[in-house]
């Protein structure tokens, strides 16, 4: 049986949906990830806030394994907390426990990642939030296996009717 794990850079894919249509709907997107790429598990690598804890109990509740990046002092919403080393770890980690990852983000911090993965037939797809705007690190190294979040706004798009929260800023 296949089983592939999902590492997503979480306020990489958030900033970038936010930019184009507001809000992710993180649960059909986790959907989306079962059934498209049967992902066994996962990854969301996210800040720790303390006051966030809602919002993290709801990704845990809908099948997310969650790897905090503590926040020692917030000065400013714009502050890009980085989770990239937390994510390579992981994916290294986990190495034996999968058959494909699939990483989903738009930075080139993760084009030696990718290259890794497809040296040792362990890469299946890179995802990124929008298809105009990322790494061209990436593009490079992974022109041939790349799905957009774009693409799939109609699927994915948050509906103010649907119950649990988007991410907070």
């Amino acid at each position: 049986m296949e089983e592939n794990f999902v590492f997503i850079d979480t306020q990489n894919v958030n900033l970038a949906i936010k930019d184009q249509w507001r809000n992710l709907d993180w649960k059909k997107f986790r959907i989306y990830l079962k059934d498209k790429y049967k992902a066994k598990k996962v990854y969301l690598f996210i800040w720790y806030i303390p006051w966030n804890q809602s919002m993290y109990s709801f990704f845990q509740d809908i099948w997310y394994h969650l790897v905090f990046k503590p926040v020692m002092e917030l000065k400013s919403w714009k502050t890009k907390w980085n989770v990239d080393a937390e994510l390579v770890l992981q994916a290294m980690i986990d190495y034996k426990k999968y058959n494909k990852a699939v990483l989903v983000t738009w930075d080139w911090d993760f084009a030696c990642l990718v290259k890794h993965l497809q040296k040792e037939n362990k890469f299946l797809k890179l995802i990124v939030p929008n298809h105009k705007k990322y790494s061209i690190f990436l593009k490079q190294s992974a022109w041939w296996k790349i799905d957009s979040i774009t693409n799939l706004k109609n699927k994915l798009k948050f509906s103010k009717q649907k119950k649990g929260p988007p991410i907070k800023h």
